[in-house]
């Protein structure tokens, strides 16, 4: 994309009418929620393929898919068009007592791309259908309980998992626990999330103490799973050792526990394939997906083996775990088209290819910029690590960002990485457009 097509933005950002809606937002959401500043948020308005438009008509490149959603591009046509005429006929249904016929639909479909693909149709999945991510993780770490007998779980350093009690259980990030420590279940148990290395003997060497500190924990016999992203996101756009869900796959079957795979960011060919798990050629247990699910509305799911799913009783008029909105018939009209819009058209799209040659040209045009420690990714999920002594950080660099017509993301437990995370469509001249304007901010 050349400047030409998105040219760098004139006006204030944020423009008058976002900073008014700033004010509004400040007097009345709870004030943990938005980032308000003088130079945040920017408040959106419409949304197509990569670009944004604000309130105050200024046009955005999205470099985050809306925090990984909008993987098929912002109002994709086709899913659009499902919602629309889906709307005209029913909107809302009861979920777990008389449910729409697309809940049906969408968690045999859900099967069908996860446990009926690997096992090719030996064997299936069956499903809990949830509104946000952190309600599929709570689904799996509940039915882990239910099959294993056992309460705990191991998680790793570094992950995100959601902010519902079950699932900050298990997310990393102590400032996102402390205020509730005593409040939590204190089941969870981190070791080390290993990097893939350019050292193969270093890479060697964490991998056998993670997989120590995991032996070691195993030791307490309270453990019933091990919770891991297969590429950690907002940990930092991390990927680990390709031997490092082969080894958790490994432990697992030999202490008769679970291995659950949260793909809520990585799934549907964020890495270049369906699910990160199948670049190792692993099955995990359970799989938690949302985000680019249906690529607009709330929905995710927690699918797993249909023995592992049996350790749940059979309903017999009330639900042990559900919720209001399960299975609504506009979220999984979405899903539906989004699953095949991603069958037909995400394969021809070589998204491992893509993610290569946009890490070179990132590489390139950042190769004279101070503080860079690190660009790392596989498919369209990019982090740039920069060092604690850098002139920039990847906040500010962020801001500068935003200012050139740019949504950017920083990430990693100490917002030392810049996260890039493009819609699946977008297109080489548009990388490279983005990759200068990046080297530009940061100096380069």
């Amino acid at each position: 994309m050349s400047k030409r097509v998105l040219p760098l933005l004139c006006t204030k950002i944020p423009g008058p009418k976002s900073r008014a809606l700033a004010k509004l937002l400040r007097r009345y959401e709870a004030p943990t929620v938005t980032c308000i500043s003088s130079k945040s948020p920017i408040f959106w308005e419409r949304a197509h393929g990569v670009n944004v438009w604000d309130v105050d008509g200024n046009r955005y490149l999205d470099l985050t898919s809306a925090f990984g959603v909008a993987s098929l591009g912002h109002s994709h046509p086709k899913v659009m068009a499902a919602i629309q005429k889906q709307s005209k006929f029913l909107s809302h249904a009861m979920g777990d007592v008389h449910p729409a016929r697309l809940k049906a639909e969408l968690c045999a479909r859900l099967s069908g791309i996860t446990f009926e693909r690997w096992t090719k149709h030996k064997q299936s999945g069956q499903v809990f259908l949830c509104n946000s991510g952190f309600e599929a993780v709570e689904a799996a770490l509940k039915t882990a309980r239910l099959f294993t007998g056992r309460r705990g779980v191991i998680a790793f350093e570094g992950a995100y998992h959601g902010l519902g009690y079950g699932a900050l259980e298990a997310t990393w990030r102590p400032d996102f626990r402390r205020p509730f420590l005593d409040q939590l279940g204190h089941f969870v148990e981190f070791v080390r999330y290993p990097r893939r290395r350019k050292n193969q003997e270093q890479e060697e060497e964490e991998l056998k103490g993670v997989e120590q500190q995991i032996r070691t924990v195993l030791q307490k016999g309270t453990i019933g799973a091990i919770l891991v992203e297969p590429c950690q996101g907002r940990g930092g756009e991390v990927i680990p050792p390709a031997r490092f869900l082969p080894m958790l796959r490994h432990i697992c079957n030999r202490n008769h526990i679970l291995l659950i795979a949260d793909e809520i960011y990585v799934g549907f060919w964020r890495t270049g394939r369906w699910f990160a798990v199948e670049h190792s050629g692993v099955m995990p247990d359970l799989i938690c997906v949302g985000k680019a699910l249906t690529g607009s509305l709330p929905l995710s799911a927690c699918i797993g083996r249909s023995d592992i799913m049996a350790a749940w009783p059979r309903s017999t008029g009330e639900a042990l775990h559900t919720s209001t909105f399960l299975g609504n018939p506009l979220a999984c009209t979405a899903a539906l088209a989004s699953i095949r819009e991603f069958e037909s058209a995400a394969p021809g799209w070589k998204i491992l290819e893509k993610g290569e040659k946009w890490r070179e040209m990132l590489s390139l045009h950042l190769n004279t910029t101070p503080g860079i420690k690190e660009i790392r990714g596989m498919g369209l999920m990019i982090g740039i690590e920069f060092m604690s002594n850098a002139p920039l950080s990847p906040s500010t660099v962020c801001e500068l960002l935003l200012a050139r017509g740019i949504i950017a993301l920083p990430s990693g437990s100490k917002n030392e990485v810049l996260a890039l995370a493009p819609p699946l469509v977008t297109g080489d001249q548009t990388l490279e457009w983005s990759a200068r304007q990046i080297a530009e901010v940061t100096g380069a």
